[in-house]
């Protein structure tokens, strides 16, 4: 990935490296031997228990988020990156999961939210990739709500000081490439926080029609909204060295 596909691209193509998942501190160990490479962002699990992994809401990844923030190297989930995908029966026709694609995004969010773990390092960072972005306001209404009416019994008074939506808003990203609701919804899910993505070469791509796509989505924005989009945040996400 870092020598020989993004090698000889001049800063065009930026490796997303592989890390062993099933062993936190062999996976520190190679967030920071490919962070020394110039590498910006590792895969990760959306939800680690589908593959037989301890769950978000242990202490186990804190060396490999600590990790992540000492290096500025972005954690990045992908939908299905579990391994498993939103379903509701055996039978259901494809078009469901299809539809539901967002559904681990949407819960890893979540998980991420009450875990504790956007708190205890405050300066790791989150994007989620495929998961389009127009389910995020309410989520973090909800979460908010659910914290401030009952987090006594709900198990999270001690470990989640502030609303939710405070962390996600300080460290996550999220990306569409298909969501006119998204797009109306911009403020809630914040003008910071949000990137464009293609997909390609999935069939759920825009591609080869993605710029006329994205023109038609921030039509009517402000040039500095559009800026943050489609290039701005995922240059300071990335921590490149790019205008």
């Amino acid at each position: 990935m870092v020598d020989e596909w993004c090698g000889d691209s001049g800063g065009r193509l930026i490796p997303l490296c592989l890390i062993p998942l099933w062993d936190v501190e062999l996976a520190a160990a190679e967030v920071r031997r490919n962070a020394a490479r110039g590498v910006r962002a590792v895969c990760c699990s959306e939800i680690p228990p589908h593959l037989g992994l301890p769950s978000i809401h242990t202490d186990h990844r804190d060396p490999l988020f600590a990790a992540c923030a000492e290096t500025a190297t972005v954690v990045c989930m992908h939908i299905g990156s579990s391994s498993k995908m939103p379903a509701t029966s055996a039978d259901a026709p494809v078009a469901v999961a299809a539809t539901l694609s967002f559904g681990n995004a949407m819960a890893s969010l979540t998980d991420f939210l009450f875990s504790g773990v956007l708190v205890r390092v405050p300066t790791v960072e989150l994007a989620y990739s495929e998961g389009q972005i127009g389910w995020i306001p309410y989520i973090l209404e909800r979460a908010d709500d659910v914290w401030r009416e009952h987090r006594a019994w709900g198990g999270v008074a001690d470990i989640v000081p502030e609303p939710p939506s405070t962390y996600y808003y300080r460290q996550v990203f999220g990306c569409f490439f298909r969501d006119q609701h998204g797009i109306e919804s911009l403020r809630r899910v914040g003008v910071d926080n949000t990137t464009f993505d293609t997909d390609y070469p999935h069939t759920d791509s825009t591609w080869p029609d993605t710029k006329r796509i994205a023109e038609g989505y921030v039509e009517g924005l402000d040039d500095d909204v559009v800026h943050k989009i489609m290039r701005g945040n995922a240059i300071r996400m990335l921590d490149l060295d790019l205008k």
